[in-house]
């Protein structure tokens, strides 16, 4: 599938790529909303308003800040996230294609919309740092990766040809932007949350697992 001598960056996104979905979309749609209206003392109406909130955010930097998300709706978003961390785990083979990764040597760099906040709580608990060159959130570039000033800042950051760069994600919009970026290799990820039914990328090719890519 992939032709390794082609390839001297590999680009890897987190939520949904490397780490099992279901944490996240379990804490936005069912744990937030049903904490939130817990403790405001609020109705079942505004649990489902809550949902449609956190929706339309969906592709800005507001939507991955926790920062964001505290303040709106004055609640500890990070302190909520640990009530239910046990979730947070990594997809399938994601550490032996890891562990490959850093034997062959190209460059792993994880290209991230997950905020500082989120990647503190998640790295310990996954042992992702072990195998990355460097981390780069949107948070970080202020932009998000679904806008092009993002590969900018990245490619600034981190210098990489397009040409020679594999990227992962399971975000259509997001390889949508790396492709009109110039980013050569794209791939996508077929079943991102676990416990949700796979997804059709239509433009790209979907991995069911990462053994599919080694040699």
């Amino acid at each position: 599938m992939i032709d390794w001598r082609e390839i001297d960056t590999v680009l890897l996104d987190m939520d949904g790529t490397l780490l099992d979905l279901h944490f996240d979309s379990h804490f936005w749609l069912e744990h937030l909303p049903r904490r939130y209206v817990e403790l405001h003392q609020l109705d079942q109406a505004s649990q489902e308003a809550l949902k449609s909130r956190i929706m339309g955010e969906q592709g800005t930097l507001n939507w991955y800040s926790l920062a964001y998300w505290s303040r709106e709706l004055n609640v500890d978003i990070v302190a909520l996230k640990r009530e239910v961390q046990h979730l947070i785990g990594l997809r399938g083979d994601a550490l032996d294609f890891l562990g490959w990764l850093k034997q062959a040597h190209p460059r792993v760099v994880l290209a991230t919309n997950a905020d500082r906040a989120s990647l503190a709580l998640k790295l310990p608990l996954t042992g992702l740092e072990n195998y990355l060159d460097a981390i780069i959130s949107s948070e970080d570039v202020g932009a998000a990766k679904e806008e092009q000033a993002f590969w900018f800042a990245l490619q600034e950051r981190e210098p990489f040809d397009p040409a020679r760069t594999l990227f992962i994600d399971d975000n259509a919009r997001v390889l949508e932007s790396a492709r009109e970026f110039g980013i050569k290799y794209l791939l996508g990820i077929k079943q991102p949350d676990s416990q949700r039914p796979e997804k059709e990328l239509q433009e790209f090719v979907a991995l069911d697992r990462f053994a599919q890519l080694l040699p």
